[in-house]
């Protein structure tokens, strides 16, 4: 029993870290909710297996052998691979830049990113966890999920990221409606002030979600003219996605 609590400390103490770095050691315990002793002797351990250091003041961060591991994680279902030609093609189309997501629990995690040549742009750094409720490619994602699963989903917490985030469950059910019927989504503001996106769900060899993509850029691009345009192109896109997983139709 030890030993597996050993183990789950690390693995929380990894996500933290990846997710809040640099961090330091008391910020760390709060965040974990471990005491600062455990923490401490997690941190050592991993430094002295490569995966986490600490700079001159005393603050960690994860090592490159950690972004290793984790870059051969990102595509283990190979999404990433087959997606990455026609994400490539859509960025010609659009302009703007594309994210590439797949699903953890109740957040998407981003796997890929292609970025705009524009020096204003959207930006997300791989491996990102993406709220479902907040995000483009979450809704979109959502919106290709049973009934059964959305309902659960939306008894569960829904924080917001921006002030335009949509948090009351009956107005994104309402939203997720007219995602359905579109194709694709629309997130104007809800996961970054700023920045507007589309979405557009991909489907595996059983016609449910695997991932999604979005064209995502800053709202003075992205404005309700070109929703459509864009959407379109998403949905194109992430239909030859699907048919390359060997998605039925």
């Amino acid at each position: 029993m030890a030993a597996t609590n050993s183990v789950v400390s690390a693995v929380r103490v990894i996500e933290a870290v990846g997710q809040r770095q640099p961090i330091g050691l008391s910020d760390l315990a709060r965040a974990v909710g471990l005491p600062k002793s455990t923490v401490q002797r997690t941190l050592l351990t991993l430094a002295e297996v490569g995966w986490c250091t600490t700079d001159d003041v005393s603050r960690w961060r994860l090592t490159y052998r950690a972004f290793a591991v984790g870059n051969q994680a990102r595509d283990a279902g190979g999404l990433r691979d087959r997606a990455l030609p026609v994400l490539h093609e859509l960025q010609l189309v659009t302009g703007e830049t594309i994210h590439l997501a797949a699903p953890d629990g109740r957040d998407l995690v981003l796997i890929e990113r292609l970025d705009t040549a524009h020096r204003l742009r959207a930006f997300l750094p791989l491996g990102h966890r993406i709220p479902l409720h907040a995000s483009a490619t979450g809704q979109a994602y959502l919106a290709a999920c049973p009934d059964a699963e959305i309902d659960a989903y939306l008894q569960g917490p829904l924080p917001p990221s921006t002030r335009f985030t949509v948090t009351d469950p009956d107005t994104l059910r309402n939203r997720l409606a007219g995602v359905r019927e579109r194709g694709w989504s629309v997130n104007p503001e809800g996961l970054s002030d700023g920045i507007a996106a589309v979405g557009a769900a991909i489907v595996g060899t059983d016609g449910r979600p695997v991932g999604s993509l979005s064209v995502s850029g800053p709202t003075v691009r992205m404005t309700a003219d070109v929703f459509d345009d864009h959407g379109r192109a998403a949905v194109d896109a992430a239909r030859r996605i699907s048919r390359e997983l060997g998605a039925p139709g």
